[in-house]
């Protein structure tokens, strides 16, 4: 069974960075279409960002500019670098493999526990 672990949340203040990691078992993440979800309090988990297998990135509006999503093809994971973080990215984080249909992205996988990150001064 394919495990995702996500990791690298914590409490940071507005305009901070984190890096959060997503180590994948049984599946391979450089064969794998990746994205990385975002679930804010009381709302439905939203797709961020996006690495296909070819490398391709593709991020939502609200992230566009300060996140990049990279992956380790030699240590299966991959990561989602947060930079000039603002409270409204206060949200449990999830990773998983992601197939296209049409526009839009659907997870493949079971998801993981997630990893919290909060902004806040």
């Amino acid at each position: 069974q394919v495990q995702l672990v996500e990791s690298g949340g914590g409490l940071v203040q507005p305009g901070g960075s984190l890096r959060l990691s997503c180590a994948a078992s049984v599946t391979s993440v450089s064969i794998n279409n990746m994205g990385w979800y975002q679930q804010a309090p009381g709302n439905q988990r939203e797709l961020v960002a996006t690495i296909t297998s070819g490398g391709s990135t593709n991020y939502a509006d609200s992230v566009k500019g300060r996140f990049t999503i990279s992956r380790d093809n030699a240590k299966n994971t991959v990561y989602l670098q947060m930079n000039s973080l603002k409270p409204e990215d206060t949200a449990v984080y999830y990773c998983n493999s992601v197939r296209s249909i049409g526009s839009t992205w659907l997870p493949l996988r079971s998801w993981g526990q997630g990893t919290q990150v909060t902004v806040s001064s």
